[in-house]
């Protein structure tokens, strides 16, 4: 009964996690099934705080900090439980769901390579893109197929390619801020000193691809998680639009965003076509 009492507690820090820091996740994980979410919470609350670590703790020991990070999440899987809040989250779901150890490392060394990684070759960038996101894909996958292997195996190409559209979206969204506060250029043979029109398009076009391999797969996910998935899909989609619609320049400038109110929207439009089974 109290152990039970700290895992409510501790998926209750996850569940604040992902929605202080993002909007668009939390109403896609609204959107799926309650079974489903705290264990989606989890996994975002792991990653995001990965990510943080690399990305925004500048005034302390980063390879430090995310060194502890990693030996408390094996050490928690190994024990059954971690008196970090959000690691004890994780592992509780890593083990009901099978999420394998493969996707937690991969995950894992991503998050290592922005400690020193600033320019990417094609070769590079592919296992960043892979660790940093198809892998959390994965993740997910695993909690809304439910231990239902052969759906897992069926799914997994898109979900791979999801993850990796909502990473390079994010990319272009926050190239302003990687590439003049934190010196990183993600994208390979791109030069962000004078990002050109062709080099913003030929990004567009490989992210065109894997949004649209991936909605292939969205519309045969189970339907405790598909409209879940497809929200959040059409969200990262309008912001991908969005920033098709801007110049370069501008793009090196700003960070782009969706409204509040066109959120809304876009939340009311994707359930009209998910009722009628329009994707």
């Amino acid at each position: 009964m109290m152990k039970q009492l700290f895992d409510n507690v501790c998926v209750k820090c996850s569940k604040i996690t992902t929605t202080s820091y993002s909007t668009s996740f939390s109403i896609g994980i609204y959107c799926v099934n309650k079974e489903l979410r705290n264990a989606i919470y989890a996994i975002y609350g792991f990653v995001r705080f990965a990510d943080e670590i690399v990305d925004t703790f500048h005034n302390y020991n980063k390879r430090e900090l995310l060194n502890e990070f990693k030996n408390d999440t094996w050490k928690g899987i190994e024990r059954g439980i971690s008196l970090n809040p959000i690691i004890n989250s994780f592992q509780n779901y890593v083990k009901q769901y099978g999420i394998e150890a493969e996707l937690i490392t991969c995950f894992l060394d991503s998050m290592e390579a922005d400690l020193t990684q600033q320019q990417y070759t094609l070769d590079t960038y592919k296992t960043y893109i892979l660790g940093s996101a198809e892998v959390v894909g994965l993740m997910c996958l695993r909690v809304f197929t439910n231990n239902d292997d052969a759906l897992y195996n069926f799914l997994k190409p898109t979900a791979m390619k999801l993850g990796a559209a909502f990473q390079k979206v994010n990319f272009l969204r926050d190239i302003k801020n990687d590439f003049e506060e934190l010196g990183r250029v993600y994208f390979p043979n791109v030069n962000f000193n004078n990002f050109a029109e062709i080099e913003k398009d030929e990004i567009e076009r490989d992210i065109e691809q894997d949004f649209r391999e991936a909605l292939s797969g969205i519309k045969k996910l189970p339907d405790s998680s598909r409209f879940g998935v497809y929200v959040a899909y059409i969200y990262y989609y309008a912001l991908f639009k969005k920033i098709k619609r801007i110049p370069a320049k501008r793009v090196m400038q700003e960070r782009i965003r969706i409204p509040g109110l066109q959120k809304i929207s876009l939340l009311i439009v994707s359930y009209c076509k998910h009722r009628l089974g329009i994707y």
